[in-house]
């Protein structure tokens, strides 16, 4: 089976919305290789320290959102 890497990272962004706090903080308890990829997208801050959480970048929080309404809600 191949993975198509670009929807994990579209499907995890989008979950990491829906667990924010503190403003732009989400919890990083998704696979290392996709945050990593989301870091070097621009999408989160560098992933790689003792915090439990992330900080989403302005452009990685407006896309998060986006995608969590796209994929995760229903229409009116």
């Amino acid at each position: 089976m191949e993975i198509d890497e670009e929807k994990v990272d579209d499907a995890v962004l989008a979950l990491l919305w829906l667990t924010l706090h503190d403003g732009r903080r989400a919890w990083k308890s998704f696979d290392w290789d996709t945050m990593d990829r989301l870091h070097a997208k621009g999408m989160i801050e560098d992933p790689v320290n003792r915090s439990k959480s992330v900080v989403l970048t302005e452009e990685g929080l407006r896309r998060a959102e986006e995608l969590f309404r796209g994929l995760f809600t229903r229409p009116p």
